[in-house]
């Protein structure tokens, strides 16, 4: 599965100039957990997370504090992290995750060349996994079709797990069944397998 298959899009921007105040509000108003900072030609520069947007922002108590508690910074150019990791839109699935989980990132910014196209959250990640055993399996039956034929597939769905009964003992065709299979959002793994006495 490739990262631009389960991609929002459009992207819910700010850029440098956006005020900390609007940027907390998109965040709120959208839930999300970051947002990608982009310069005027869409080009990712960085991105601001609910992290960046509370720190410093919280004044201590003034009785304790003595002097006057500093001025905030003002918008995000100030306060975004830069510059941001991200991954293009064929990247694996599976690498995305690992980054995602490994750095601690919620969120990775989806890239063709330095333009922003995408973004793909934890939450998206979730999402295709959740999806129901029957749309997964209508979705790999449409891709086996294609390849193959019609009728030549029999596939069953289970909790994300696609198993795959192939007509024909062809080592290739049973190989490129999985990997198509495998490419569909939702599915966990594929196995496909030669029906004994089929031909």
């Amino acid at each position: 599965m490739l990262a631009r298959q389960i991609m929002s899009s459009p992207v819910v921007t700010v850029t440098p100039e956006t005020p900390v105040k609007r940027a907390a509000g998109l965040l709120t108003e959208h839930g999300f957990t970051a947002l990608p900072v982009v310069d005027t030609r869409q080009r990712l520069v960085g991105i601001v997370t609910e992290a960046d947007l509370v720190r410093d922002r919280v004044p201590g108590d003034a009785r304790s504090r003595g002097a006057p508690a500093p001025q905030p910074p003002s918008t995000v150019g100030a306060v975004m992290s830069t510059p941001a990791v991200s991954m293009d839109g064929h990247a694996d699935l599976s690498k995305l995750v690992a980054a995602l989980l490994d750095e601690g990132f919620r969120a990775m910014p989806i890239v063709e060349g330095k333009r922003l196209v995408g973004i793909v959250t934890r939450r998206d990640v979730v999402r295709a996994l959740s999806r129901d055993d029957t749309a997964i399996a209508r979705d790999v039956r449409r891709r086996l079709m294609i390849y193959g034929g019609p009728d030549r597939w029999t596939v069953e769905v289970d909790d994300g797990v696609v198993t795959i009964v192939d007509e024909y003992d062809d080592p290739t065709d049973r190989h490129v069944a999985t990997l198509l299979a495998e490419s569909v959002p939702g599915v966990v793994r594929a196995d496909t397998r030669y029906r004994e006495g089929a031909e």
